[in-house]
């Protein structure tokens, strides 16, 4: 018997909260596993610099160009870099950030026009990264540059030739979406500045102060204005400092900068808190040993070095966001635009909610769930300053980007497995009122539709996806409802829930576009790319009912149809002439597993007794789609979600529901997996003869026992089973 949707409630709680080629062991160094180059190419638009687990700053070199392929900053077949600036976003599809940015040079440097600048030519040959650690050689000068990073601080080490040389401290230069509004720097004494760069982009009205401290005093400071114009609109004067030393051959200058959303007083505690010295090899011992203890949560084996690089590079990306958003003393910048202080916990930001709610966030209810509680405080502080829970949000400002209300699954996650101590009262409070903003995306038609229409005015782009999102969000809330024993707040979320209907045609058996009148959008084509539909096409949405896949199979038909409609979703592929746009990569048919709806589809096999299909898909992902090179991802990281659906998949296992406490059975990676949980207690996936050949299950056991179920539960995981696959080349019957 598979649980069925609406009945699942969880009574588990959580309680509280160098290596042999051939075998990782637990304890030993993790960071050689690596690879921050993965993504840096192709479609992925992630960076290689140093940052902490979770960290504040993201220390990481700009090739000094715009554009989509260098949202990151940094885009592997490039061969300049401008600089290295503190903060970067990991794999999204808006190019923000680049705060702070510093650039040494020997005299006479290289400067080409705007908007590439100050710049080095460098080679691949020469640079090197791991977790928490990246080197570069800046050819045109002869300097080496080395990167570390603490939780709020950025360390650069800079290793001259014999030359006059300078560090250029870089207020003005902008890319992509930003654009510097305000900045100023001064001189503290003779190795400290400190200034801020306020700036208005992705992040509206961010605010960005820093305190930089040089190991040895600059012979002589100097400030230029840059003229900051946006469309023929003069906006401010962009400052750059320029930093002059008279080097000596391999003579090293340490530069170590704190950043703060709140005050340049703010940032200054930073750096007195978290570096109050110079020394780059204690910082990056330091480093490595907080990635360390965060990678080891999970331990695997295996003789692939490929395999284990991908998988703990996964597990890092999955680590990189979101991003601590408060200062050592708890103070940070709201989106009200004021300075609050959060009094006994850490506030986070960067929440890329619509992609991480799926697979990122469940995976951190294991391996994070101190950081877990304090994200959904998070929220509830923004909502408290803000009027709503969180969309896309970061640097103390709402993006409004992607769609639904996604930190609510997030909440009500945490809630039904007993993490932390939040406020459940307020957080559902704030889920619920957030649910009920009718003038904000169409909620209120959808509530009085019961979907939002295609032709409404003003005009809702997405409308099909959002009646999707938003039937789940509301699946949750009843959820959370229902444990806390709230039978009216349930009740009305328990309709919502099952708006998905609405948009289903059983004419052309896929969710499909609604007139305000009731009908259906003319000349449907599910395989076309529309604004009706997120990113993605009717063949990829008509699956995101994740809550409720029992109701869907009785939509489509039946098991049988439902299987059908399966088989078609991996086998129709696209013309070759058919242009598809930027985000359908890592396409198996219609499957596109470079965008985040798809990444369930596959586990949807389990519910028509045909597991062996999934498993022939999921295997291809894995070993196809996520590779040891730098256009090892298929599609944008998202803040980690690829990585996140990664890790849990190679354990063998994903959350198709991400509240239900229930875990689809795939295929193991590897033969055998550890994962060290928060209680004390192990849980742990065996899976003999696994191989590329062998990634078929054959039976299942738990603790030695023979297993009849498709999934195992969070309670399961939670005590510390063993689970025990038996791996072959060809499909098993399914044994459930």
């Amino acid at each position: 018997m598979r649980l069925k949707g609406f009945s699942v409630c969880i009574l588990a709680a959580l309680a509280t909260a160098c290596s042999t080629p051939d075998k990782v062991a637990f304890g030993d160094d993790y960071t050689q596993y690596v690879n921050p180059f993965i993504g840096t190419d192709f479609t992925g638009n992630t960076y290689p610099g140093a940052q902490a687990p979770f960290g504040m700053v993201q220390l990481s070199p700009d090739n000094g160009l715009p554009g989509w392929d260098r949202i990151s900053g940094y885009f592997y077949p490039d061969s300049t870099i401008a600089g290295f600036s503190h903060t970067h976003l990991s794999g999204t599809g808006a190019g923000d950030l680049y705060d702070i940015l510093f650039m040494p040079v020997t005299v006479p440097y290289k400067e080409a026009e705007a908007p590439l600048g100050i710049h080095s030519k460098f080679s691949h040959d020469t640079e090197s990264a791991s977790a928490g650690y990246y080197k570069v050689m800046l050819d045109d000068y002869g300097i080496q540059v080395e990167l570390t990073a603490t939780e709020r601080c950025g360390v650069q080490r800079y290793t001259f030739p014999e030359a006059e040389s300078a560090i250029f401290l870089n207020l003005a230069k902008a890319m992509n979406w930003d654009v510097t509004e305000d900045s100023y720097i001064e001189a503290v004494d003779s190795v400290t500045v400190r200034g801020y760069r306020f700036s208005d982009g992705w992040a509206r009205g961010q605010k960005v102060y820093f305190c930089s401290r040089f190991s040895r005093p600059f012979k002589q400071m100097s400030l230029d204005t840059v003229l900051i114009e946006k469309e023929g609109l003069k906006l401010s004067n962009g400052v750059i400092a320029r930093f002059d030393y008279q080097t000596h051959k391999d003579e090293q200058i340490t530069v170590v900068t704190a950043i703060s959303g709140t005050s340049m007083d703010g940032a200054e505690r930073n750096l007195l808190a978290e570096a109050p010295h110079n020394d780059f090899d204690a910082y990056l011992k330091k480093a490595k040993s907080l990635w360390n203890k965060e990678l080891g949560k999970i331990e695997i084996e295996s003789d692939n070095v490929d395999d284990k690089t991908v998988f703990y590079t996964s597990l890092y990306h999955s680590m990189l966001a979101p991003t601590i958003y408060s200062d050592v003393d708890g103070a940070y910048y709201g989106p009200d635009k004021q300075v609050h202080k959060a009094e006994g916990w850490t506030n986070y930001s960067t929440f890329s909610l619509w992609d991480t709610y799926r697979a990122a966030h469940p995976l951190f209810t294991y391996t994070q769930p101190e950081r877990t509680n304090d994200m959904v405080k998070s929220f509830i502080a923004f909502f408290e300053q803000n009027g709503r829970l969180p969309v896309w949000n970061f640097q103390g400002s709402e993006t409004d980007m992607m769609i639904g209300y996604h930190s609510v699954p997030v909440i009500v996650d945490a809630y039904l497995k007993g993490i932390g101590d939040f406020d459940a009262e307020k957080a559902l409070e704030a889920c619920v009122k957030t649910a009920n903003l009718d003038e904000y995306r169409g909620i209120g038609i959808y509530k009085e539709k019961g979907y939002v229409p295609y032709d409404l005015k003003p005009y809702e782009n997405w409308s099909l996806s959002k009646t999707l999102e938003y039937a789940f969000d509301d699946y949750c809330i009843a959820r959370m409802a229902e444990k806390m024993g709230k039978t009216e707040v349930m009740e009305e979320f328990d309709k919502r829930a099952v708006n998905y209907r609405n948009v289903f045609n059983p004419a052309t058996s896929f969710m499909q576009p609604r007139a305000l009148n009731g009908d259906f959008i003319a000349d449907f084509r599910a395989d076309a790319y529309t604004e009706d539909i997120c990113e993605s096409n009717g063949w990829q949405y008509l699956w995101s009912v994740q809550h409720d896949i029992e109701g869907l199979i009785g939509l489509t038909g039946g098991t049988e149809r439902f299987a059908q409609k399966l088989d078609s979703m991996f086998t129709y592929q696209p013309t070759d002439d058919e242009e598809l746009p930027i985000f359908s990569t890592g396409m198996i048919g219609q499957y596109a597993h470079g965008n985040e709806p798809s990444h369930h589809v596959a586990y949807l096999y389990n519910y028509v007794h045909q597991p062996w299909k999934g498993q022939k898909y999921l295997a291809q992902i894995m070993h196809n789609l996520y590779t040891n090179t730098p256009d090892g991802l298929c599609g944008n990281e998202d803040c980690g979600q690829m990585s996140a659906w990664y890790v849990m998949s190679a354990m063998g296992f994903y959350p198709v529901n991400p509240v239900s406490g229930i875990y689809e059975i795939g295929t193991p990676l590897f033969p055998k997996v550890q994962l060290h949980l928060s209680n004390g207690k192990v849980f742990t996936v065996l899976a003999h003869h696994v191989s590329r050949e062998n990634v078929y299950v054959q039976s299942v056991k738990v603790n030695g026992a023979t297993y009849d179920k498709p999934y195992i539960t969070h309670q399961q995981i939670m005590d510390g089973v063993t689970l025990e696959f038996e791996m072959g080349s060809m499909p098993g019957k399914a044994w459930y």
